[in-house]
């Protein structure tokens, strides 16, 4: 089981921060039971106001250039939207085009798609909150190098770490192999859940996988069955139908 983001990963966001001139992040109250150990390390800020954590990662991801191609060849960086204290957090691969353009995740046909199943669920995009691996666009849409995803690691459990969500589906095993450290394929990931940073994490196949190979959208909708059944909630097949999967 990981429980993550670790004290190495949360010292190096609050360095990176500090040089950036945030010196405070959003985190939740500590109980009188708990207890401080050495290995953790301490943020200051207001329970329940993570969006000021976030603001914070976000400045400092707009000025990394922890990865060099990715920094000279991107338009910005895509940092992440929705709700910053919502219950599901998406995690995807990278950005494309689309996004590298505009400044969002899932803004491009994969996107769309994503909107569309989360409309099937009976939620609304800006009722969880997006993100991915990567904070940067790859040259070509490749994958991500392990380096890279190493890099921008730090800002993902900063992510985690601000909205504390209950669960975090990943979309495509870039996401799902990087965020659970794992060698497995999509397929043998599915249908389970894991556990990261506190949160129950799903795994799933990516959008564009699903507009190359549709018939697997019945797939992801046995996922999202899943997903909203531990929350104790029942999709019923006519909301699948809306998706158009």
């Amino acid at each position: 089981m990981t429980d993550l983001p670790s004290a190495r990963a949360a010292r190096q966001l609050l360095e990176s921060l500090e040089r950036s001139g945030v010196t405070h992040l959003a985190c939740p109250p500590v109980s009188p039971t708990q207890q401080t150990t050495g290995s953790e390390v301490p943020m200051t800020g207001t329970a329940g106001d993570a969006s000021g954590g976030l603001e914070g990662i976000a400045g400092v991801v707009a000025g990394c250039r922890l990865c060099q191609e990715l920094a000279e060849t991107r338009t910005q960086t895509v940092f992440g939207v929705g709700d910053p204290n919502a219950k599901i957090l998406f995690v995807g691969e990278a950005p494309g085009a689309d996004e590298d353009r505009l400044g969002e995740p899932f803004v491009g046909r994969a996107g769309k798609l994503l909107n569309q199943i989360i409309e099937a669920c009976g939620m609304r995009r800006e009722e969880i909150y997006i993100c991915n691996i990567l904070k940067c666009r790859p040259p070509g849409n490749r994958n991500p190098s392990p380096e890279e995803a190493g890099n921008c690691r730090q800002f993902l459990d900063g992510q985690i770490a601000s909205v504390q969500p209950e669960y975090i589906v990943c979309w495509g095993s870039v996401a799902a192999k990087n965020l659970l450290d794992s060698t497995e394929t999509i397929g043998r990931m599915r249908r389970q859940f894991f556990e990261y940073g506190g949160a129950k994490v799903l795994c799933t196949y990516h959008p564009s996988y699903l507009l190359r190979n549709p018939s697997a959208k019945k797939d992801v909708w046995e996922d999202m069955q899943l997903l909203f059944a531990d929350m104790g909630v029942t999709l019923t097949a006519a909301k699948r139908s809306d998706s158009g999967s």
